[in-house]
C-alpha cells in the first residue's frame, strides 16, 4: 500500500514544515516536514540549502517509501487505506524498529479487535519518559483516523 493524501496531510500537519534545515529534539538536522534524509540517502545538513514546501513535499513522499515499506512488511493483516496511513504516520515518527517491536503491531498481527490495537497508539506520547502535549495530540489524531471507519 501507499500513503493517501489524508495519511500524507496528517503528517505534514504534524511535523510541520522547515524551508531551512534545523535540529530536531533527538538533536538531528531535520529539513521539510521531519526529514532527516535527502531523497539519494545522504544525511541532512544544517550547511544545506533551503527548500520550497514543493520541495518538502516531494522530500516528505521520498521519505515515506520506506516507512510504507516498514509498515507493509511488519503488519501481516489486511489494512484498510484510513489503518495504513495511520500506522505509517505513527512509524514515521518513532521509527521503523520502534514500530516493528510495537505491541500495536502484535496485537494487530494477532487479529486483536481493532480498538485494542488502535488503543496502543496512545502509548507512544512520552518523550524522555514523559508525556508530551503535542505527542499527545498526534497519537489522538491517529488513532482517530485508524478508527475513522469503524465507528
Amino acid at each position: 500500500m501507499k500513503t493517501s493524501k489524508a495519511g500524507i496531510d496528517l503528517i505534514a500537519k504534524f511535523e510541520g514544515f522547515s524551508s531551512k534545515p534545523y535540529l530536531c529534539p533527538a538533536q538531528v538536522a531535520t529539513i521539510g516536514f521531519g526529514s532527516t534524509r535527502w531523497a539519494d540517502g545522504r544525511a541532512v545538513s544544517l550547511q544545506d540549502e533551503p527548500i520550497t514546501r514543493d520541495e518538502g513535499f516531494e522530500l516528505l513522499a521520498a521519505t515515506l517509501v520506506g516507512f510504507e515499506q516498514t509498515v507493509n512488511k511488519a503488519v501481516t493483516v489486511e489494512l484498510k487505506q484510513h489503518q495504513f496511513d495511520a500506522l505509517v504516520c505513527l512509524c514515521y515518527n518513532i521509527g521503523g524498529g520502534n514500530f516493528k517491536a510495537s505491541t500495536l503491531v502484535k496485537l494487530a498481527n494477532h487479529g486483536q479487535p481493532v480498538e485494542e490495537v488502535a488503543a496502543q497508539f496512545l502509548r507512544w506520547n512520552k518523550a524522555g519518559g514523559k508525556p508530551l502535549a503535542g505527542l499527545t495530540r498526534r497519537r489522538e489524531a491517529e488513532k482517530a483516523l485508524f478508527l475513522s471507519a469503524t465507528q
